[in-house]
């Protein structure tokens, strides 16, 4: 019984967790670059807000810290 209560739990936080990740996926893709040309922001700087909310978006779903250098 406790170990189903702990898996509907685990479950649910993975749910939150993806739900939050395809928000920021969906943000990084879509908002980020229309906000960016509607303020006229450059595109290296467009680039790196969108990297940093994808890097957010990995840890958001895996729960953790990114272990991923790449910058």
């Amino acid at each position: 019984m406790s170990q189903q209560l702990a898996r509907a739990e685990v479950k649910k936080n993975d749910n939150g967790s993806l739900l939050l990740g395809t928000g920021l996926v969906v943000a990084s893709m879509i908002l980020v670059p229309a906000l960016a040309v509607r303020l006229g922001l450059g595109a290296s700087l467009t680039g790196a807000l969108r990297i940093a909310l994808m890097k957010a978006s990995s840890r958001a779903v895996s729960g953790g810290s990114d272990v991923s250098k790449a910058a």
